[in-house]
């Protein structure tokens, strides 16, 4: 089994880091965005997220690893949205920065830089590597 790495968004007025690790396990609801749809739909049991906190702090704060794949989205009044369910693995050594991440030109195709509104993306396994390299992050 291969193991597919994601980065997730979240405002840490509406959902932090600190209330994913208190809750553990937690939906990941709220996606209104088809392809960020089709990346939790993509998303299998075992695969491992960044968790980012957007607008406030912008930077990397911790990881999740993928503990139930898609169903439907219990906060979605219609449609065919989905959410998967993520546990807190733990947080980052060193918060990374969304500026440390455009500063690096390793990391000019990730597609935080370049599909910046998506809250949910795939990171390859080489971004992953560099990026938990830059927080402290075991790999």
């Amino acid at each position: 089994m291969s193991r597919h790495y994601w980065l997730v968004k979240s405002e840490p007025d509406a959902f932090s880091w600190d209330e994913q690790v208190a809750n553990d396990i937690e939906p990941w609801t709220g996606v209104r965005n088809h392809q960020a749809k089709k990346n939790l739909a993509t998303m299998k049991k075992g695969d491992l997220a960044f968790f980012y906190h957007s607008n406030v702090g912008r930077e990397i704060v911790g990881v999740v690893e993928v503990v139930k794949e898609a169903y439907p989205d219990p906060s979605a009044e219609s449609g065919s949205w989905v959410c998967v369910d993520v546990k807190a693995v733990g947080p980052m050594p060193r918060p990374v920065t969304l500026a440390e991440i455009k500063a690096s030109s390793e990391l000019e195709d990730l597609a935080l830089v370049r599909q910046s509104r998506l809250s949910v993306v795939p990171v390859s396994e080489e971004h992953w590597d560099i990026l938990c390299g830059m927080g402290g992050w075991p790999v």
